[in-house]
């Protein structure tokens, strides 16, 4: 197990405790599986916003690369669990999606706004956690495949930021941020029985 750690990322009120760590290293084939529906998920998340505001050109243009490289990432994750003879198979989810999804308001120009920076919150959770698996997996080939992971991770939650700082006031944004961040720490607070990436 590896002694250095990933840099706090400052979008994150609290970082990920060691007991998230402990359970994933232990159920790798389930958090790798997790993986793959989360990539699915993000590129999912980065079309719909598209379908949603396609008269917004710098959105759709960031978020299209933003879909193709997720999707990059989902084929990578099958083929690893292709490898490993772990079966594509259905996941229950955790609280922490939903939980984010229940703070986007529905009126415009909010939805926009807290669409952005839940997503660039949970891009900033998965930069984080792959970070600490590619730190603590004693699987070398794994943990090369997270850290070569991190940086596209990074980017695509300075992605999503820049969106939000593009449309709106810097002092609305950090307000904001700040609200859903608490919210965002509170749904991992508790660790959840399941393994999961966003657990």
């Amino acid at each position: 197990m590896g002694t250095s750690a990933p840099t706090p990322i400052k979008f994150l009120q609290q970082p990920t405790s060691a007991a998230w760590v402990e359970q994933a290293l232990e159920n790798l084939s389930t958090v790798l599986l997790d993986h793959s529906h989360c990539e699915r998920k993000a590129a999912g998340v980065a079309i719909n916003l598209m379908f949603r505001y396609p008269s917004n050109a710098k959105l759709v243009r960031s978020l299209t690369a933003i879909a193709q490289e997720e999707l990059q990432h989902f084929e990578q994750v099958n083929q690893i669990l292709e490898q490993r003879g772990i079966p594509l198979a259905p996941l229950s989810a955790p609280p922490y999606g939903a939980g984010l999804s229940k703070q986007i308001r529905r009126d415009e120009p909010d939805r926009l706004l807290d669409s952005l920076l839940v997503s660039a919150l949970i891009e900033a959770r998965s930069h984080e956690r792959l970070g600490l698996l590619a730190v603590h997996c004693s699987d070398a080939e794994l943990s090369r495949f997270y850290r070569g992971l991190m940086a596209s991770e990074a980017r695509h939650y300075g992605i999503y930021w820049m969106l939000a700082d593009e449309y709106f006031e810097r002092s609305l944004l950090h307000s904001r941020l700040e609200a859903l961040a608490q919210t965002e720490s509170e749904l991992l607070a508790t660790l959840h029985p399941e393994p999961r990436i966003h657990s």
